[in-house]
């Protein structure tokens, strides 16, 4: 594959492509040479960033790969209107571009329903499934824009055709760094002004948004396709359920998604961006899940 300079920030060890694929450019990165492949999926508001300590502690023992969804990070943002089923084929199209064979699967916060979908519909491309912090459409997932209940508002602002892409421009950091994150992270120190400054480059590229309302959207347009899929194709291949401040939503989703083996794991002490606030106890847990299904 062929190797580009990162546009914004980066590691060690970790090189960036950028590929054609399913009617988009992909951003993607890959570190590690040997055993089996993992590939990590962000959740909202991150990038593949999010996964930037994750991804060596991982890579020591496997091939890694992490990539910006369409509409996100320094990905390609054209039809990423279609939210989950198209981010379901684009996961399917990488995996066939990598020609690594089938991948450990790790999905965090709203990236868990593309996820689900990806695993049910392309069971072939998937060795295993880890959903931390997320739940699905018709499971849970819509209770969190109620705002008279325990939801929140960004759920629906973020799902109104247009709105994101129309209001936020030019107010990236003041949603990101001065509300989102303080909101979501449970652990001081765990996400740096630096990061920050990464996170917020993304988000103020032309179309940034269209990826957030992509997916957002999706929660209010599933109309039960999540339910009536989940019903005639669960998912098979074993499953991780990782959960932190929200324990243990992860878990009992995708114990009524799944007809194979599920491993619950809690960290507690975290608040919702596990990958960014716990990235050992993270790499701990999927390392001893991946080693069990081989």
């Amino acid at each position: 594959m062929p190797v580009i300079t990162p546009a914004g920030a980066t590691v060690p060890g970790v090189t960036h492509h950028l590929t054609d694929l399913n009617g988009t450019q992909l951003h993607h990165v890959t570190a590690g040479t040997t055993g089996s492949p993992i590939l990590l999926v962000h959740g909202w508001p991150e990038t593949w960033w999010a996964f930037r300590t994750l991804i060596p502690l991982l890579a020591q023992d496997h091939r890694v790969h992490a990539l910006d969804l369409r509409g996100f990070g320094d990905s390609g943002s054209d039809g990423a209107d279609g939210g989950e089923l198209v981010a379901a084929e684009d996961l399917h199209h990488l995996v066939q571009h990598l020609g690594t064979g089938p991948v450990h699967l790790v999905c965090q916060d709203i990236s868990g329903g593309l996820g689900f979908r990806f695993a049910a519909t392309h069971p072939e491309d998937v060795l295993s499934l880890t959903a931390v912090e997320s739940t699905l459409a018709g499971y849970g997932l819509e209770m969190l824009a109620d705002v008279n209940g325990s939801g929140s508002w960004h759920v629906g602002f973020l799902g109104a055709p247009g709105i994101a892409s129309m209001l936020l421009p030019g107010h990236e950091r003041e949603l990101l760094a001065d509300w989102a994150y303080p909101m979501m992270n449970g652990t001081p120190g765990a996400v740096t002004e630096t990061d920050l400054d990464e996170l917020v480059r993304t988000y103020s590229r032309p179309g940034a948004w269209r990826g957030t309302e992509g997916l957002y959207r999706s929660i209010f347009t599933d109309d039960g396709a999540t339910r009536a899929l989940a019903e005639s194709r669960p998912i098979a291949v074993p499953v991780l359920t990782v959960d932190g401040v929200n324990h243990p939503f992860t878990e009992n989703t995708f114990r009524q998604v799944s007809v194979g083996e599920v491993t619950a794991v809690h960290i507690e002490g975290v608040g919702h961006l596990v990958a960014q606030e716990a990235p050992e106890a993270l790499a701990s847990a999927i390392l001893a899940f991946v080693a069990q299904v081989g």
